[in-house]
């Protein structure tokens, strides 16, 4: 395509926009509304998902040995415990150390009578690459050798995986609706721009112009439409979280002694243009080519 009929193209696509104020204005103001909805639930299912791998990178399951394992058969227990798929850290606790955490945790006080006479066994904290795989690695190791038992806080994990899933879901559903209403809006929109311009169009066509020449403008001002929506959709998403994160959630957690952290807008900025770009241009690209079908051959 050459440079003069691209900027013919592209100066066409412009001009259609914003020359029909009051529907482009419609359809970025539908846009902002589908971007900004989805953008809520896309921010807080990525807090969840980071919040879910902190909770990966801190969660130990613990492994109890039996009292008469002897020193060979712990490191033996160690090694099978590495090797295991989806263990990333194995660390050896001592029932000497196991009962110092219980006094710290507890007060000196409450254990002073074990100190002669440990009840504890020596044990293994198991740190896991996937939480959802948690089971199944308490089973293979209940399967081993001097385990007595393993403990796993699965309540934790079963509940931000699912917190995890719902948001997905709803994100995902709500979505599609809003995609849908949104290329119903700027079909419409751009209707109503090639109507005005039928006359014009038939004459195009008339003097030999092809169906691309004629459709490529009113994709061009979809893509306009598209990426106004995402600038004014990120501006107004990355103000709104940052003063909620900083200003709201952040003391609400501190009061709550919850230590998660919130990811920051500029950590997920990359993630959120690429997909508002992709939402946004594919809406509008969609918009203008469902709109042109009944105008021309195709």
């Amino acid at each position: 395509m050459k440079y003069s009929v691209l900027g013919y193209l592209i100066g066409e696509g412009f001009r259609n926009t914003f020359k029909n104020k009051k529907s482009t204005g419609a359809s970025i103001a539908i846009m902002c509304a589908t971007m900004l909805i989805f953008g809520l639930f896309f921010l807080i299912g990525e807090n969840v998902n980071h919040m879910v791998q902190e909770v990966e990178n801190e969660q130990e399951m613990s492994v109890f040995l039996d009292k008469d394992t002897t020193d060979e058969q712990i490191q033996q227990i160690g090694d099978e415990i590495k090797a295991l798929p989806n263990v990333a850290k194995v660390t050896f606790v001592s029932k000497e150390e196991g009962l110092n955490s219980m006094k710290q945790r507890l007060g000196e006080a409450v254990v002073k009578g074990f100190e002669e006479d440990n009840p504890l066994s020596d044990s293994f904290a198991v740190n896991l690459t996937d939480l959802s795989k948690a089971e199944e690695v308490k089973a293979q190791i209940e399967q081993m050798d001097k385990v007595k038992n393993v403990e796993l806080r699965s309540d934790v994990i079963n509940k931000l995986m699912n917190i995890a899933n719902g948001i997905q879901i709803v994100s995902l559903v709500i979505l599609v609706l809003l995609i849908i209403i949104s290329i119903f809006i700027i079909a419409n929109t751009i209707k109503l721009t090639v109507h005005a311009r039928r006359k014009e169009i038939s004459i195009m066509k008339y003097v030999g112009a092809t169906n691309g020449f004629i459709r490529w403008p009113f994709i061009v001002e979809g893509m306009i439409i598209g990426i106004i929506s995402v600038m004014i959709s990120i501006l107004i998403v990355g103000v709104s979280y940052t003063y909620i994160t900083n200003n709201v959630l952040a003391t609400s957690l501190s009061e709550l002694q919850v230590s998660y952290t919130l990811l920051t807008f500029s950590d997920m900025f990359p993630l959120v243009l690429t997909v508002y770009l992709g939402i946004g241009i594919g809406i509008g690209v969609l918009g203008s080519v469902i709109s042109m079908r009944k105008y021309l051959e195709v």
